[in-house]
């Protein structure tokens, strides 16, 4: 059997397992492999201008898809600068394989030129990784880091490849099926456990089903069994921020999301609910407010794949572990079993009118400023109007929580950002690996001014690619969520929240190959939005709006979900004097 190189086998079963786009920024550790990529024309490699980007960019390409994003960097440097995506990708379980160079394998642990300890410094933001010394071992890592990053709780898989074995030669054989010693995730659920759980919703009269990000990991039928699932027992619906899209917006079951900027309907739901129905959500510190105050009177399924989620954070009454399309299955499969007809919910519902009734997420529209809701919900019927696929980014912050709560998600893989870690800088590199990937779709990354000049280098990126990317700054010239911690909390004290010395974005748009907008007022904004939409190639909006909105309703941290602030005027006068310090 001809040998052939690391690098070539690297390649090969690259190409074996279907990878189509790889992100990277070649380096002298990993320039075999690059050299192996130039005779794979399958394979199209997208170069960054830095590795962070890469790695959002990856991460933007598995949650739009549903495949693996693979990443390609250089040893030292390029390892650690890949560092924040890895541990990105791990708090939001996206499936993502990161491919570092090393050092040659003599020269490990002697403070080399670029060298690095990328398995010690990744050991706990990854969901596995390896360091490869033999180039006979490629082949099998390879194939099982794959499997490992998108089975069970999907996450990041670094692979170190030290560059003496990218050159080195061994024999290649494609790996064909195998079974890891200890490696074996639960994806059936236990029928003992489905038919408590059974049993549980047919006893409820305040049913509630509590949802995550879970379930769009876990494929598209999952979101159609939520819709049956929800329709066949009348609960209402809610979702954490990293679920949004896997029950439509438009459904008059959804609530909207939870948590610390929820709606009204959708905490106090939660804390009245006498079961809850947890499915691939973890009961995030976001969403349960002070733990000893959360959903007091409710019992509580918590359906996850990830056994080690399970009664870490609230204790439950069942746990099922599996995954949670098949147990939704199992579990519409047990209430057909047992006859069960849709019950009258009428009374709980009335109770939840009433709480909608608050019209919590309201805002007064300002004369002649644009207030960031508006500018959001102008933008998604923009959206609408053109009937396109439509996916949306955002960095993190305000605008974050604005677009989560005024941008309305009909279906799953449309909606990315970062949950668990909070990125700054996520969102416009996730755009480009989303646009990269769905070439055909309408994708905006909405921004905070902020926040896109963590990686705004990646306007190079998406010019050199000619990807029609659109950026949309809600530039109220702060760090918006920092500024309204101080404006609650210290008194108005802005330390180093405000933007000072921000660029003039349409010329430094224009400087990279961009059309350049500015929209500076309410009468503007629609012309503006339908502009962007409809201008070919990337575009970027410097979206002017009210310098000092803060995001409402909110739930300070360390709060209960009845002490939810639903305006400015309740920050003094409804909080209770623990709550004040907590904010």
């Amino acid at each position: 059997m001809a040998e052939r190189s690391g690098a070539d086998i690297l390649v090969q079963c690259l190409v074996d397992l279907g990878v189509d786009t790889v992100f990277g920024y070649p380096g002298g550790a990993v320039l075999p492999i690059y050299d192996a990529i130039y005779n794979h024309p399958t394979i199209k490699h997208i170069l960054v201008r830095h590795e962070q980007g890469a790695t959002h960019m990856a991460e933007g390409y598995a949650r739009s898809t549903g495949k693996p994003g693979v990443v390609l960097v250089t040893s030292g440097p390029g390892a650690t600068n890949a560092v924040t995506g890895i541990t990105d990708a791990l708090m939001d379980s996206i499936p993502m394989i990161v491919i570092t160079g090393q050092v040659p394998t003599q020269l490990i642990g002697t403070d080399a030129f670029q060298e690095a300890d990328t398995v010690g410094i990744t050991r706990h933001c990854s969901k596995h990784n390896y360091l490869v010394k033999d180039p006979g071992r490629l082949a099998p890592v390879v194939h099982e880091a794959f499997h490992i990053a998108t089975t069970g709780r999907p996450g990041p898989v670094v692979i170190d490849i030290p560059k003496n074995v990218q050159i080195a030669t061994a024999p290649y054989t494609r790996p064909e099926g195998f079974e890891h010693q200890s490696y074996r995730p639960a994806s059936a659920p236990d029928a003992v456990a489905i038919d408590a759980a059974v049993e549980m919703i047919l006893k409820a009269d305040r049913p509630i089903l509590y949802t995550g990000g879970g379930v769009i990991n876990s494929g598209p039928e999952a979101a159609t069994l939520l819709r049956e699932l929800a329709h066949r027992t009348g609960a209402p619906v809610t979702s954490t921020l990293m679920g949004l899209g896997a029950f439509p917006a438009t459904d008059p079951s959804w609530l909207g999301m939870l948590g610390m900027h929820g709606t009204y309907e959708a905490n106090l739901a939660m804390n009245q609910a006498d079961l809850i129905v947890c499915l691939g959500a973890r009961f995030d510190d976001r969403v349960t407010g002070r733990l000893d105050a959360f959903a007091p009177h409710s019992q509580k399924i918590h359906v996850d794949i990830d056994r080690s989620s399970v009664n870490k954070t609230v204790a439950v009454d069942l746990p099922v572990i599996a995954d949670v399309g098949r147990a939704m299955a199992a579990i519409i499969a047990g209430l057909d079993a047992r006859g069960y007809t849709k019950p009258d919910l009428s009374e709980w519902w009335a109770r939840i009118d009433g709480w909608r009734a608050k019209n919590s997420l309201g805002y007064d529209d300002g004369a002649t400023e644009i207030m960031p809701q508006r500018a959001i919900a102008d933008l998604y019927k923009a959206t609408l109007a053109t009937g396109k696929d439509t996916i949306i980014t955002t960095e993190v912050g305000q605008h974050q929580m604005w677009a989560a709560q005024h941008f309305g998600f009909d279906a799953p893989n449309k909606w990315l950002t970062s949950g668990g870690l909070g990125t700054m800088g996520y969102g416009f590199p996730a755009a480009i690996g989303a646009q990269v990937a769905n070439p055909d779709s309408l994708v905006i990354c909405i921004a905070g001014d902020a926040s896109i000049q963590m990686n705004i280098q990646e306007l190079g990126t998406a010019t050199q690619y000619r990807l029609p990317v659109k950026i949309f700054i809600l530039n109220n010239e702060y760090m918006g969520m920092v500024r309204q911690w101080q404006e609650l909390t210290y008194e108005s004290r802005y330390s180093n929240s405000y933007s000072d010395s921000l660029p003039d974005f349409v010329k430094l748009a224009e400087a990279y190959g961009w059309t350049g907008i500015r929209i500076e007022g309410p009468q503007e904004l629609e012309a503006g939005i339908r502009q962007m939409i409809e201008t070919p190639g990337p575009v970027l909006v410097d979206c002017r709006v009210a310098k000092l909105s803060n995001c409402f309703p909110m739930i300070p941290s360390g709060a209960a979900h009845t002490e939810m602030l639903l305006d400015p005027s309740q920050v003094k006068g409804s909080m209770s004097d623990e709550a004040k310090a907590l904010v």
